[in-house]
């Protein structure tokens, strides 16, 4: 978020037009399909308590769906991706070629931008339909490369080993922390 907000202070290079084209409906995307499932998630935190029509959370629970009706439906938010990528093909390039710089020698991410590139030589019809699946690798792969070049390493190496996992989100909080540094992670959010 901060990024975006970021090139929307910019010049208009062709990278701070790529973040704010094709990046803006694609975090619109993400943020309302996730948003959804986890306030469902905060709410069941707060057991009945989460639930009653005077606290919060229900409300907030029950207020996440219409997101998306005010930013339009999700396969309205990818089309809108497409439709900047098809009417300026050489900014999907430049957007992942700044993201890049966030890559390092990871083979995850390195093969996350090799699949985005490749989707992009797709036959304009077939991006079209591969619109939802773009977008989402799209947002993952720039939270990777940001975390990447901006959080410790324990918090980079957490998201992009759970988000690399293919069943890192079928349920919020089922990821295997076996391999995290859980300790490093928790630390930095919760200081002694």
């Amino acid at each position: 978020m901060m990024r975006l907000a970021q090139a929307y202070e910019r010049d208009d290079s062709p990278v701070e037009k790529a973040w704010k084209r094709v990046m803006t409906p694609a975090a619109k995307f993400w943020v309302c399909k996730r948003a959804v499932e986890l306030t469902g998630e905060a709410m069941e935190i707060f057991g009945g308590n989460g639930y009653v029509d005077d606290g919060v959370m229900g409300r907030l629970f029950r207020e996440a769906p219409v997101n998306s009706i005010w930013e339009g439906s999700g396969n309205v938010m990818c089309l809108d991706v497409m439709r900047a990528i098809g009417k300026a093909p050489d900014a999907a390039v430049a957007l992942l070629q700044d993201l890049s710089q966030g890559l390092g020698d990871d083979a995850r991410l390195l093969a996350a931008q090799q699949s985005l590139l490749a989707m992009l030589r797709e036959p304009p019809e077939q991006l079209e339909a591969l619109g939802r699946r773009f977008a989402e690798r799209l947002v993952l792969l720039a939270q990777a490369c940001l975390l990447r070049r901006h959080a410790p390493n324990a918090v980079a190496d957490a998201f992009i080993h759970t988000r690399t996992d293919p069943q890192w989100g079928r349920v919020v909080g089922s990821i295997d922390t076996r391999a995290l540094a859980v300790d490093a992670i928790l630390q930095r959010a919760f200081p002694g």
